[in-house]
């Protein structure tokens, strides 16, 4: 019985991090949103949380566009890594594919635009391939 109160008490502790990060990712702090984008990229590719995550993945989603959107350089590297962890983690079913079919034209905007670094675009690039493997079912 302790175990589990304690596993249980663990997970509400990843889950209260993890929401602190998806706030932070709307401050108007390009360091601590840059933080944020690197916590949830741990977050995401350590440890299975679709379950809480199925339940933000629109606020999320919002927040990756607006660092690929107005983000600059690392911001938008970051955001590029964060978007197909994100997918993975919603799988290959209708939620993965609406997540990458709602930022897949801010991924080719970055992808094609000259002025933006080349470790963003490298990170959209990389984000594209990866997203149109893991969730674009019939996507044409």
């Amino acid at each position: 019985g302790s175990e589990a109160a304690a596993e249980q008490g663990q997970e509400e502790e990843v889950e209260d991090r993890l929401k602190e990060q998806v706030d932070n990712l709307l401050d108007k702090s390009a360091k601590t949103r840059q933080a944020a984008l690197q916590s949830l990229r741990l977050a995401f590719s350590s440890k299975t949380l679709s379950e809480f995550l199925l339940e933000r993945r629109l606020t999320l989603t919002d927040c990756l566009e607006k660092c690929l959107k107005k983000g600059k350089g690392e911001e938008q590297a970051l955001a590029g890594t964060v978007l197909p962890l994100l997918c993975l983690q919603m799988g290959s079913g209708p939620e993965g594919e609406e997540v990458f079919r709602s930022l897949k034209p801010l991924l080719v905007s970055v992808l094609t635009d000259s002025t933006a670094s080349t470790g963003a675009r490298q990170s959209c690039a990389t984000a594209l391939g990866m997203c149109c493997y893991i969730a674009a079912a019939d996507l044409k």
